[in-house]
Parts: C-alpha cells; structure tokens; sequence
C-alpha cells in the first residue's frame, strides 16, 4: 500500500470509529428539545420526566458491562456492529412509543447502544492509533459527540414549531444504519487479534495503518510482551495492586467528569434558560442551540493541543475555567436575571463553562481512561470507567430536577463550583502525563509501581 492509500485508510477507519460517537450525541441531545412535548403528551410528573432522561443512563451503564465481554469475546469491529444495531432499534421503538413506558423501553435500548459504543469506540481508536496522534484521535470521538449534540438540538429546534418529537428520536436511526454499514469495513485491532494467537493478521493490520514496516514490528513486539502476563481481567485486578490503582484512577477520572456539572447543562439546557428568564420556547432552543455550538467549536481546541501541550496541563486549566463559571452561574442566580444584560451575562458565563469542559475534561477522560489500562486487563478496566461514568450521568441527570426544586439554582451551581475545585486538586496530584508514550510504556511504569503521576515518565516514545 502505497503512503497516500495508507494515510486514506487510516483515516477512514478513524473516522468511522469516531462516527459512533456522532450517534451518541443525538440520542443524548434528542430529549433536551423533546421532553417538554413528551411531558404535555402523556402528561407526565416529575418523576417520569426524571426516568425519560436517566434511563438512557442506566441502560448505557448495563451497555458497558455487555461491552467489555463483547469486546472480549467478539471483538472490537463486532462490538461496534452491534452497537449500531442497537442504535437503530432503539430510535424505531423511541420514535413509535405510544405510551411512556415504550418510551422509556426505547430510551433504555438507546443506552445499551451507547454504553456498548461508548466503551468499544475509545477503546478501538487507542488500539489502532499512531501513537503521536492518539490524542487528537481518541478526542475525534468526542467531537463526533459534540457534533452530534448540536445536531440534535438544531432538529429539535426546527421541529419545536409543530412539536414531532418522535421526528426527534426517529432521525438519528439513519445515521445509525450508515455506521452499521460502514464498520464492516473496518480492520479488527491488531491488539485484539494478537491476543487471539493471530499475530500474522495483527502484524498485516499494523503495517497497513503505520509508516513504515519496522514501526509496525516495533509495536507487534511490544503488545507480544505485554501478553506474556498470564493472568487478565478481573483475576489480574484481585492479584495485582497495580492493576487495582489503574482501574480506580479511571473510575475517580470519570467520576470527575461527570460532576462538573455538564450533563445538567446538556440535559436541562431549556429548564436553566427558562430559569435566566428567557420564557419563550423558541430562545430556550435556539440558547440551547448556542450550547451545542460552543461544544463542538471548543473540542477542537483540545484535537488541537492535546498532543502538544498534554493531558494534565489542559485538564487543569478545564477545571479552573468550570469551577470559576459555576460560580459566577450560581452568583447571578443568587442577584437575579431581571435585566436583559444580566441574562445576557449569565448565558455568556454558561457557554465559558461549556468552552472549559469541551476542551479539557470532556475528550481527555477519555483519551486517559483508554491509555492507562494494562492491555491483559484493558476491557476489564474500561467496562469499570465506562460504567462509573454512565452510573454517574443516571445519578446527575435524574437528581437534577428535584436538587434545582429542593436548594435552588444558586446553591446548585455552587455545589458544582467546588466540586471543579476539587478537581483542580486531584488532576495535579495523581494524573498522569501520557503524551507521547506508548501504551506499553504505561504498563511497564505501572507494573513496576510507580506513582500514577507518573505512569508516563522516562520516555521520549
């Protein structure tokens, strides 16, 4: 294969690994635009609006778990069929529901695809990525998230009008169908098929996706090392101290990204205008609208930076620029949003959040949470970030309502003001550099017991 088919092939397959991502964030973003109508329709309370939003969550939490063994078992290409499937499935039934409870049946479908995408798709693209461009790669996918989220709202948007909310659902099904389509074309990973005994075709994927032949044996000799650990998964992290520290820091690490705050936003973006003042349905969307904008344009700063400043620089400054916006949100809150500057104030200091996480916590969670795991241990320890962060967003998105009733929108947004506080703290403290290291490297310094801080040091990889 020739450099310029070589370097057309890898970015297809990136690209389609990432489009996962894009199927993510319109299920995700559909409900903001959708549950007012859903909720006068059915004429639901409080708390199955509650269950609409958050049993997304729980099935994507379940996904997860079914994930790592597909991942296992199947293999990251099928995973990635299956979640595409699912994806479908899941938009017919949504889009259908004649009563709530299929709705929530759709919602829970819809879950499952995006817990088994969401850990399979990270995974994937780390596994086949050069390593100087791992970051950027991996941050693709949530991109592809934010992309997804503003495309959703810009449809929710066009739709308020007339209140089709089952359009809202029913739409992404067709992009679900091109990505089922598309995967089959995909090369399986070289990380998996050399655990599989099948290193010649582990060996042939590699050289089509490297530079050069003698890259592509330099990694095949480096992932046949790691294999040489016999124990793995959850035998691995009962035995192995090590293995247990890893898999806890990507638990705390995804911990932290939801507790931002930036799922309340994403999911309640309407109900948080509404509160700032503005009334109509029509600037709650196209203020929605603005959120989803700002997402997407910020993630290109972190595609842009992360293999050039780093992991923990970029994550630091995140969590600087949300704990000082959320407090300055909770601030205006506390004043009040009576004049037209002080709404205009308050909504700009919301999308500074937005532009804070979209460029640090929201794609670099997941570019570290796919880095660090040893690969003998690596579908066991994502299944556990991935799943601590679905169970998470469930807890964030159904609390949400009745916190904003019970502490108000003042106290709320400085509860999440010192939670990024806090974070400050912990990114400095224990999170690794991983700029420019190979995922083998990682693992050596792990294995070796050095402090997660510095899981990346003593290499120029």
């Amino acid at each position: 294969m020739t450099p310029m088919k070589n370097l057309t092939f890898v970015v297809f397959v990136c690209f389609t690994g990432a489009l996962a991502g894009l199927l993510f964030g319109l299920d995700i973003g559909s409900v903001s635009g959708a549950l007012p109508f859903v909720t006068k329709e059915f004429a639901i309370d409080a708390d199955a609006e509650g269950w609409v939003v958050s049993v997304l969550m729980l099935g994507a939490a379940v996904g997860a778990v079914a994930g790592s063994r597909l991942c296992k078992e199947l293999g990251r290409k099928i995973s990635l069929m299956i979640a595409a499937a699912l994806f479908v499935l899941g938009s017919a039934l949504a889009a259908w529901a004649p009563q709530v409870s299929w709705l929530i049946a759709g919602r829970f479908v819809l879950g499952l695809a995006v817990g088994v995408a969401s850990f399979t798709a990270p995974l994937y693209l780390s596994e086949i990525s050069p390593v100087r461009f791992r970051g950027g790669i991996i941050s693709l996918y949530q991109l592809m998230i934010t992309i997804g989220i503003l495309a959703a709202y810009l449809i929710d948007t066009a739709l308020s009008s007339s209140g089709a909310w089952r359009w809202m659902f029913g739409i992404p099904g067709i992009p679900s169908a091109l990505l089922l389509a598309a995967v089959i074309f995909l090369p399986r990973s070289p990380r998996w098929l050399a655990m599989q005994g099948r290193v010649d075709d582990a060996r042939a994927v590699l050289t089509r996706l490297r530079e050069s032949p003698e890259e592509a044996a330099g990694e095949l000799t480096e992932i046949r090392e790691s294999l040489s650990v016999r124990q793995e998964g959850w035998q691995l992290f009962k035995s192995n101290r090590n293995v247990r520290r890893v898999v806890g820091l990507g638990m705390l690490l995804q911990l932290m990204q939801q507790f931002t705050g930036i799922n309340v936003i994403m999911y309640y973006a309407p109900k948080i205008f509404e509160e700032a003042g503005y009334a109509g349905i029509q600037q709650q969307m196209w203020g929605t609208v603005a959120v989803g904008l700002t997402n997407v344009l910020a993630t290109f700063i972190a595609i842009g930076l992360v293999d050039r400043w780093g992991r923990r620089p970029i994550l630091t400054l995140g969590y600087t620029v949300m704990a000082l916006s959320m407090g300055l949100l909770g601030l205006m809150f506390h004043l009040g949003t009576d004049t037209a500057g002080a709404r205009l104030f308050s909504v700009g200091v919301l999308l500074v959040f937005i532009i804070g996480f979209a460029m640090s916590a929201g794609p670099l969670v997941w570019v570290l949470c796919s880095e660090i795991q040893p690969l003998k241990s690596r579908e066991f320890g994502i299944m556990c970030s991935t799943t601590t962060n679905w169970l998470a967003n469930a807890c964030i998105g159904y609390m949400f309502p009745p916190l904003l009733a019970w502490q108000g929108a003042a106290h709320t947004f400085w509860l999440f003001a010192a939670l990024n506080a806090l974070f400050i703290w912990l990114t400095v403290r224990i999170t690794p550099e991983t700029k420019g290291v190979s995922l083998e490297h990682l693992e050596r310094n792990l294995m070796a017991g050095k402090p997660l801080r510095d899981l990346g040091g003593d290499t120029a990889a």
